[in-house]
This record gives structure tokens, C-alpha cells and sequence, in this order.
């Protein structure tokens, strides 16, 4: 058996993929189990138990370039796969596994995707309500219920990289908590920067090490946070890769992040972790990890899941309190 997956383009549901890996891997031993996923994400891939190739789609996130789509899926029709199962709801996300010419194709209907998807259900989200179980239940039969305890992800690390780092940015691991003040979804998933920032400062009063994680794009909101802080810190922000940044969550003994793909990574490296929520919930995509604690104030008006406050006041995450962060972390880091 050799099925293709057809992964998400957000960093957090492509690591949630590895719930269905491990269901497929279950149901089909030995089965060859690939990956097709966007430049930005496709080097995860290589990090999960199981997956046994990764295909990169050189397209951006949310662009529909059928030239470059047709072309990956002639390609992927050499590897003859007997099954492709898509994970995005939208049109364009099935056409590869299409002109693949792959005999199987799964998914949920999504942008009414008729003639493309061959096997195609039909998803009633209130027996479905997480995240992973609507990605597992492609894996099997329509109609088959899930067997619980359900698998969580697993990343694997390179130690010899995670080495590297520790010693090119100085780090030291024990006594080391990682902040992740990034979001890439919107404003409304990243809890305020001086709220991080009073975290940290109370942290190195601790005798913490603490490191703040994140891309490029999480740089100036980490800038901030270090300009706060006044000893007790590594800022690395957008100063390394993704496979980097999962090598240094390896190392920390905590995590303290926003619902980000940074959050999912560090759970499926096993890492304590201390989730912030506002706009979304953990009711859909929750840190997957037994050592993880959940912080959220539960308003009337969330989640919402908008990328920006609707109300314009943000209440979810600028009355969230250091204070109530600060007890989660120093439980788990006890």
C-alpha cells in the first residue's frame, strides 16, 4: 500500500498530520506513507516517525498556480500511489492528487469538490470536533468510528543539531524556559508583548534562563520583549530555520506559547507546555500532550477564531494576567 497525504499549509495542522499517519501505519503495516506539502512546511515532514518520502508543492500559501499543481502531480504519477488523501477543504488542494492520476482519493467535500475527490465524505463537524479526529477519520472507512486513547504527534529531534545551536546562541538548557510570543494566523492569537514580558522578567527572578522562539515575522514583538527585560534572556527570534527552532524546543524544559504551530511542535517533542488562548479554542486544537496546561479566560465572546478582535477591545488576551501564566509554568516547571 502507498498512500500520498496531501498536508495543510499551516505549521500546526501539518504536525497534527501525524495523527493520521499513525492511524494509516495502524490499519496498512508497511505502507509506504508520503507527504505532499508547501515549501514552508514540507521539512517537518522529514521529522515524523513513519512518513517515508516528503514531496515539496513549490506554491504560496493560498495561491492557485494550476501550472505548478499540474505539473507536481505529472511528477507524483511515477511513484504510482494507490491512495491520496486530502487534508485542506479547498479546490485547488485536490487537483495534484487529480492529475496524479491516483485511483483513491479522500477527503471532505470542502469547496464542493465533485469529480475531483472519488471517495468523498461528508463531514458532520459536531461528531468530529477536533482537528485531528477529521484528519484520522479519512483514514479509514466512511462510517468507521475512531479508537480512542488517540495517538498525539511525535517529532523527532537531531541532537546533534540541537548541539550546535546550544552552543553557537549560548544557551543553557537547565533551568531553561522557551517563550513563543508569535501567531501567524493574527493579532488575536498573540497575547500582548508586555505580557510576555513581565512573564519573562519574573521567570529570571527565578533563576530561569529564558529564550524567545519565533520567525521573522515574530522579531519585532521578541525586540520588544527583550528591550523589557533587563537580564536573563536569549532572544533568537527569526535567527534560525524551522528544523532549528524544533532542535532548541528539544532542549528547554518548558514551554510557554500562544496557539501556534510553535505550541504543537514543542508538545510533539514531549516538551511541558503552557498554552495561551484567546481568540481560538482548545476544544479544536488543543496541545496535544499530557504535560501540557491550557490558560484562557473563557469570555462570553470567545473563541471567535477572527484574526482580529471583532469587538476592537481584545479582553481575551489583554486581561489574561501574567500572573495566571506565571502559575501554570512554575507548576510544570517545578
Amino acid at each position: 500500500m502507498k498512500i500520498l497525504i496531501v498536508a495543510p499549509a499551516w505549521l500546526g495542522d501539518m504536525v497534527m498530520t501525524h495523527c493520521l499517519v499513525q492511524v494509516l501505519l495502524a490499519r496498512h503495516p508497511g505502507a509506504g506513507i508520503h507527504l505532499l506539502a508547501p515549501a514552508a512546511t514540507a521539512a517537518l515532514g522529514g521529522r515524523m516517525p513513519g512518513v517515508s518520502a516528503v514531496h515539496t508543492l513549490a506554491v504560496g500559501h493560498g495561491e492557485l498556480s494550476l501550472a505548478e499543481r499540474y505539473r507536481t502531480g505529472r511528477r507524483l504519477a511515477d511513484e504510482r500511489f494507490d491512495q491520496a488523501i486530502v487534508l485542506p477543504n479547498s479546490f485547488k488542494s485536490a487537483l495534484a492528487a487529480l492529475w496524479a492520476s491516483i485511483p483513491i482519493r479522500t477527503g471532505w467535500t470542502g469547496e464542493s469538490r465533485y469529480g475531483i475527490l472519488n471517495d468523498r465524505r461528508t463531514l458532520v463537524p459536531e461528531h468530529l470536533p477536533l482537528m485531528i479526529e477529521r484528519f484520522m477519520a479519512l483514514g479509514l472507512d466512511a462510517g468507521v468510528l475512531l479508537d480512542k486513547p488517540y495517538p498525539e504527534p511525535r517529532l523527532q529531534a537531531d541532537a546533534d543539531n540541537a548541539a550546535r545551536l546550544r552552543e553557537q546562541f549560548g544557551l543553557s538548557p537547565e533551568r531553561s524556559i522557551a517563550l513563543c510570543p508569535g501567531a501567524e494566523f493574527g493579532p488575536a492569537k498573540r497575547w500582548p508583548a508586555a505580557h510576555f514580558a513581565a512573564l519573562a522578567r519574573a521567570l529570571a527572578a527565578d533563576d530561569r534562563e529564558v529564550w524567545l522562539l519565533g520567525s521573522a515575522s515574530d522579531r519585532a514583538a521578541c525586540n520588544e520583549i527583550e528591550s523589557l527585560v533587563p537580564k536573563g534572556l536569549r532572544n533568537i527570534a527569526g535567527r534560525t530555520g524551522l528544523l532549528d527552532a524544533l532542535d532548541i524546543l528539544s532542549l528547554t524544559e518548558l514551554v510557554v506559547t500562544n496557539d501556534s504551530g510553535l505550541m504543537h511542535m514543542a508538545c510533539a517533542l514531549r516538551r511541558p507546555v503552557v498554552a495561551i488562548y484567546g481568540s481560538t479554542s482548545p476544544a479544536f486544537t488543543p496541545p496535544l500532550s499530557h504535560e501540557a496546561r491550557i490558560v484562557s479566560l473563557g469570555l462570553e465572546c470567545s473563541p471567535c477564531f477572527e484574526r482580529h478582535c471583532p469587538l476592537g477591545h481584545l479582553d481575551c488576551l489583554n486581561k489574561l494576567s501574567p500572573e495566571l501564566v506565571l502559575d501554570a509554568a512554575r507548576e510544570l516547571a517545578a
